[in-house]
């Protein structure tokens, strides 16, 4: 079902301050009530977990204006297809606004190494790690804290109607890298796009056998990831009908590139080959079918 992104932020963010039910929405004459939901398109990695002290427009009547300025600190991971609401309601002047940019003070970064699992931190005494957390190497975070990382969005952000609601989407796969050489730092180089919405866009992929073709002993469809964009999620049959999917929600429009990853040590044909490109439009829901054409161990 659609989910209405005003509606969800209120359900989902129990940690900041409640939605107000009894208010409409609409400020001041000549301004916007504008909110911010935030979700994440995860990597493989523990733990990405982020402080963000500001939030701020450029651009506008007044060339700058601060929506944010009290610090949250958000873990990263546990976004995936749900969203937390940074702020609801706040009343801007209406008018064209070319950037939504995010001030970062601080993040760590939990990762499974050779070495077992190992925190990177932009400071060993950064306010957000977990108690009695030892610090393994650096998080290094370029300008984040000063001019901020800007949000990329397709067009300029045209303030006119009475409210307005914005997703971000922080990608973590793409956001975190080693540093060239063997230093073992990591560095942030975010990844942050965003849209004006008003209803999630769900992407469904399902996985089925196609005739004849049995699995491996030991091998279970549920082994199976989708993988849409840079975005992994596991097949599961939740209603025990004998379809195995992977939905995606919280998803931003577009065109994501959708394919399959393996169990280990097996090579797949499917129908229809992959990647397949798929396009989400706002508050679409697409579903792509992919049946498994072939399954061969690796020698």
């Amino acid at each position: 079902m659609r989910r209405i992104w005003t509606s969800l932020a209120c359900l989902l963010s129990a940690a900041l301050p409640a939605c107000d039910d009894s208010d409409n929405g609409s400020g001041p004459e000549g301004t916007t009530s504008v909110s911010l939901l935030l979700t994440d398109a995860p990597g493989d990695v523990q733990a990405a977990v982020v402080t963000i002290g500001e939030i701020y427009l450029q651009g506008g009547p007044d060339g700058r204006t601060t929506l944010l300025d009290d610090p949250v600190t958000v873990d990263l991971t546990d976004l995936a297809n749900q969203t937390v609401e940074l702020f609801s309601d706040i009343d801007v002047e209406q008018g064209s606004y070319s950037e939504l940019r995010f001030v970062l003070t601080g993040a760590y970064l939990q990762v499974e190494t050779e070495n077992g699992s190992e925190i990177f931190a932009s400071s060993p005494d950064y306010s957000g790690l977990p108690a009695g957390a030892t610090v393994d190497g650096e998080l290094q975070m370029p300008s984040l804290g000063t001019s901020g990382l800007k949000v990329k969005f397709d067009e300029a952000l045209e303030f006119t109607e009475e409210s307005k609601t914005l997703l971000v989407d922080f990608d973590v796969a793409q956001s975190f890298g080693h540093e060239a050489g063997n230093s073992g730092r990591w560095v942030m180089h975010p990844v942050v796009s965003g849209a004006e919405v008003t209803e999630a866009a769900t992407v469904t992929v399902t996985l089925g056998l196609g005739a004849g073709v049995s699995l491996p002993a030991g091998v279970l469809l549920s082994a199976f990831k989708a993988k849409v964009g840079s975005e992994e999620m596991a097949f599961t049959d939740a209603n025990s009908d004998g379809t195995f999917e992977a939905v995606f929600e919280f998803v931003l429009p577009g065109t994501y590139a959708v394919t399959l990853v393996a169990p280990g040590g097996f090579t797949i044909g499917t129908n229809p080959s992959l990647p397949v490109d798929v396009t989400v439009a706002e508050g679409a829901e697409v579903t792509q079918a992919i049946t498994l054409t072939s399954i061969v161990a690796v020698p």
